[in-house]
C-alpha cells in the first residue's frame, strides 16, 4: 500500500515540520527545547504543529514561543 501526503497538510510531523522550516529534526528538536517554535498538539503520543499556525508564526517574525500567541 502507498502512502500518499497532500501538498498542504493540516498537521505536520516533526519531519514535516523540520523540512517546512529548512532546518534538520536535530536543529527542530534544539529549537523546541529552547521554547523557539510553538508547542505542538498531542494526539495520542504523537507531537503535531498545526500547519496554519506555523505559517502565521514564520510571517509574524517567528518570536519565541513565550511571546507568541497563537490564533485558535
Amino acid at each position: 500500500m502507498t502512502e500518499t501526503t497532500s501538498p498542504n497538510p493540516l498537521l505536520l510531523d516533526a519531519v514535516g515540520l523540520a523540512r517546512l522550516l529548512s532546518v534538520s529534526r536535530s536543529a527542530l528538536y534544539q529549537w523546541l527545547a529552547s521554547g523557539r517554535v510553538p508547542s505542538p498538539v498531542k494526539l495520542g503520543r504523537r507531537a503535531l504543529w498545526r500547519a496554519e499556525e506555523i505559517r502565521r508564526w514564520v510571517a509574524a517574525g517567528c518570536p519565541p514561543r513565550s511571546r507568541w500567541k497563537p490564533n485558535p
